[in-house]
């Protein structure tokens, strides 16, 4: 190869590089746009008002429940009756405080009235249309995610692997923002359809084989 001929191919070479580094950008900044849309929707006034104080990890977190339950179909049977309410349940510690519970007040999912409630024991939470589990059940983990199986809960936790473990949606933070990633076996198990919108915006992660059950 000629001179003239590697220095187009390094420029060939070069561009090539600075496009898929500008398309990464550009789908980082995407995300973030999304992200940034989700959360102006949804957290409460008083907190939107507050542009001076920027929201702290679980208002941003209360929030991301909520779109994670708006952009979430449930089998036709997961509710009682038309009046039944949607119930959001936090199982163990709870690191919301109100804060839960003044994001969601007067909000509706299918229709349905979202009601809060803390809970202690995971075979209580099978009733529940989604289960958001504390930190504080990280030691009993795999217990509680087989409690939980064959309920049409939407299971959401934050503990390192949780997704990977059998949860349908595992909260996490990357640079200070917060993230989620998606196990869709673990929704498809519970008869859950996730938006292909709220797919787009997380890490997708299948179960890991050895914590099938025969």
């Amino acid at each position: 190869m000629n001179g003239a001929a590697a220095m187009r191919c390094n420029a060939e070479a070069e561009a090539t590089r600075a496009l898929g580094l500008e398309e990464r950008r550009r789908h980082a900044r995407q995300l973030f746009f999304g992200m940034f849309l989700m959360l102006a929707v949804l957290l409460p006034p008083m907190v939107a008002r507050a542009q001076a104080t920027p929201p702290t990890e679980y208002q941003v977190k209360a929030a991301f429940l909520f779109n994670f339950a708006k952009f979430t179909e449930w089998p036709a049977d997961s509710f009682a009756n038309s009046e039944s309410p949607f119930l959001v349940c936090v199982l163990g510690k709870d690191p919301f405080g109100r804060m839960l519970d003044d994001t969601l007040q007067g909000k509706t999912i299918l229709e349905h009235p979202i009601v809060v409630d803390r809970l202690r024991d995971a075979a209580g939470a099978r009733n529940c249309q989604l289960v958001f589990v504390g930190r504080s059940e990280a030691v009993r983990l795999t217990a509680v995610l087989e409690a939980l199986r064959g309920s049409s809960a939407l299971v959401v936790g934050e503990t390192d692997g949780f997704a990977r473990f059998g949860g349908a949606i595992e909260l996490i933070l990357e640079e200070d923002r917060v993230g989620f990633i998606i196990n869709p076996d673990a929704a498809g198990r519970a008869g859950l359809r996730l938006s292909s919108k709220l797919l787009a915006l997380a890490k997708i992660v299948h179960d890991d084989p050895g914590n099938k059950k025969s």
